[in-house]
């Protein structure tokens, strides 16, 4: 059992820099492939990007690519997601999940764990 918990949300204006932060518990998170999604009001959750449980290899949605940056640090237990040039329509609820499938799937099915997710607010 992995439970994670994000935080470093909140209100910016478009064009900030927010870094997201997720924890895990258990000494199993080295283990795990790490990914981060948003949901936005009415719409569905999507895949932002994803990264093996070495931190070797990673990957991203065209949606994130050349803005946002996925790291870990599996001393910490700790996933991260950088956000650079914010724009209003990334205002979503962001959640980190854990999976054991292969580290590039994109599919919310093929993660196990969740976190609560942690809101962003960019306004213009």
């Amino acid at each position: 059992q992995v439970q994670l918990v994000e935080s470093g949300g909140g209100l910016v204006q478009a064009g900030d820099s927010l870094r997201l932060s997720c924890t895990a518990s258990g000494r199993t998170f080295s283990t795990y492939s790490m990914a981060w999604f948003r949901q936005a009001p009415g719409k569905g959750r999507e895949f932002l990007a994803s990264i093996h449980s070495s931190g070797g290899r990673t990957y991203y949605a065209d949606s994130a690519k050349g803005r946002f940056t996925i790291s870990r640090d599996n001393a910490k237990n700790t996933v991260y997601l950088q956000m650079n040039s914010l724009k209003p329509e990334d205002t979503a609820v962001y959640y980190c999940a854990a999976g054991v499938r292969r580290f590039d799937t994109t599919r919310t099915s093929d993660y196990m764990y969740w976190g609560q997710g942690t809101q962003v607010t960019v306004s213009s």
